[in-house]
């Protein structure tokens, strides 16, 4: 029986999983999210998945943001828009995003928890958008669907081409001797899409890495990632010198009109 495309997605995000063998020996959860490293900077730069929000955003229009962190996505947004409304499951992320309304005089909603779950209870809005989330959902069907009916005008996905944690495919290889897996890709979300009955551009661009706070916290959320004890942080710092990073990543911007 021929599986479908949204099969194939959480198949593939499936062996993403880290072996029951090694994430038994890990002192501490290896799948953290630091809120400092989702705080926006003062000026943020436009990026294509920005502009084609502006193209269709109206004056004191109104932004949904999914997996919201600090606000990256919206806040390049605002003006014109004027209303903001954020989800996150972290209340330290939501907190930071009613802070950086705040100080931009927007008018914000904010919900805890995990979309679609909480998808009745969250209002639409003009744009509906997820910047850097996609690769965290396995049932990704009703994800899109909600965000398609929850969007006025148009909804915006920002992703990495290649998955968030490929560029830790090196250190798993020399801690653990570890295959890391390759997909899914930007196209095979698009092919979600189609087989739901949406038609969905995408376009392809290159841009910055977000900027990590400093080399003894990047070492120690490697360390902690990589299910690896605290008596190894030197090893780990020995390979992040010896693997430094390009400072840029491919992104693709999926985005449709509804």
């Amino acid at each position: 029986m021929t599986t479908s495309e949204r099969d194939n997605w959480a198949q593939a995000l499936s062996k993403w999983a880290i072996p029951k063998d090694i994430l038994d020996q890990a002192q501490e959860s290896p799948w953290i999210h630091p809120p400092a490293l989702f705080q926006i900077p003062e000026k943020i730069e436009l990026t294509i998945s920005h502009q084609r929000a502006l193209e269709v955003l109206p004056d004191d229009g109104s932004v949904l943001d999914i997996g919201c962190g600090g606000g990256i996505a919206t806040f390049a947004l605002t003006p014109p828009a004027s209303h903001v409304i954020g989800v996150d499951h972290q209340i330290e992320m939501l907190e930071m995003f009613s802070r950086n309304a705040s100080e931009r005089d927007v008018t914000c909603e904010t919900f805890d928890g995990f979309w679609p779950g909480i998808a009745d209870e969250v209002p639409a809005a003009d744009i509906a958008t997820a910047h850097h989330v996609v690769y965290n959902v396995s049932d990704i069907g009703p994800f899109l669907s909600e965000m398609n009916s929850h969007a006025n005008k148009r909804v915006i996905i920002e992703m990495p081409v290649h998955h968030p944690l490929a560029n830790m495919s090196a250190a798993w290889k020399h801690f653990w001797n570890l295959d890391r897996p390759v997909g899914p890709v930007p196209t095979d979300l698009v092919a979600v899409l189609k087989e739901i009955g949406i038609s969905a551009k995408a376009e392809y661009w290159s841009g910055q890495m977000r900027s990590s706070i400093d080399f003894e916290q990047d070492s120690e959320f490697m360390r902690i990632r990589l299910c690896l004890p605290k008596e190894r942080l030197d090893e780990v710092r020995e390979f992040l010198k010896s693997h430094p990073g390009t400072g840029e990543r491919d992104l693709a911007t999926i985005w449709w009109d509804v």
